[in-house]
């Protein structure tokens, strides 16, 4: 334990190098998720059937691609197309594209969770349907949404892990690099755990206090 104490003064340093990029390729890949999964889930529920059909043939295509062969196609075959595009950008893109699925089912079902006949009323007393939304359904919809899309986005922080692959130094490749010079394996994959559920606590916890806050509002 000792030894453990003394080496992991030394390593963290080199290892916190990495915490910035794992950070901002999660927080931006998460907002993409976000922005794209709202769009596919308005389009299911829409009620307009070839949107409804582009967008569910969308969630199933990508839905049943590895995130790591979206990011290895974004980085290594968009070039072939004249799309260059560094590490850290096809990172965010291709996870951004992977999550948008779950993001998109996590806000259809807090969308259908919502009594229809809300909807039917606030229809009938002649607000557009996008007032329809605003208003009425998607401040329920928040609630019921929120534990499932608080959960993604601690998934999305663990697997931009998945942006090594592409040469992006994150955490999870600051611990390779150092576990390679240093062959010392279990500090340094210890302390590489260690800083991803520090990362991962907050936001738990800020989840679980959004939640009891909607909750008593």
């Amino acid at each position: 334990m000792e030894k453990f104490f003394s080496q992991s003064q030394e390593y963290l340093p080199f290892l916190l190098q990495g915490v910035s990029y794992t950070i901002l390729v999660m927080m931006c890949a998460f907002a993409l998720a976000t922005g794209l999964g709202l769009i596919l889930a308005f389009m299911r529920v829409s009620g307009i059937v070839p949107l409804a059909w582009v967008a569910r043939t969308v969630i199933v295509v990508v839905r049943g691609i590895p995130g790591l062969v979206t990011l290895y196609y974004i980085y290594f075959v968009f070039p072939d197309f004249g799309v260059a595009l560094t590490a850290v950008q096809a990172a965010i893109i291709g996870l951004g594209i992977a999550y948008s699925p779950y993001m998109a089912e996590v806000f259809r079902a807090g969308i259908e969770a919502i009594d229809r006949g809300q909807t039917e009323a606030a229809l009938s007393i002649g607000m557009h349907w996008g007032l329809v939304m605003r208003r009425v359904v998607l401040p329920q919809a928040v609630r019921v949404a929120l534990p499932p899309y608080g959960s993604t986005m601690v998934m999305l922080l663990k697997d931009s892990s998945l942006a090594s692959t592409i040469t992006v130094a994150e955490l999870s490749l600051q611990g390779k690099l150092l576990a390679s010079s240093t062959f010392e394996n279990t500090t340094v994959f210890t302390l590489v755990a260690l800083i991803y559920l520090a990362m991962s606590l907050p936001l738990t916890a800020f989840n679980a206090w959004l939640e009891r806050k909607l909750r008593r509002s």
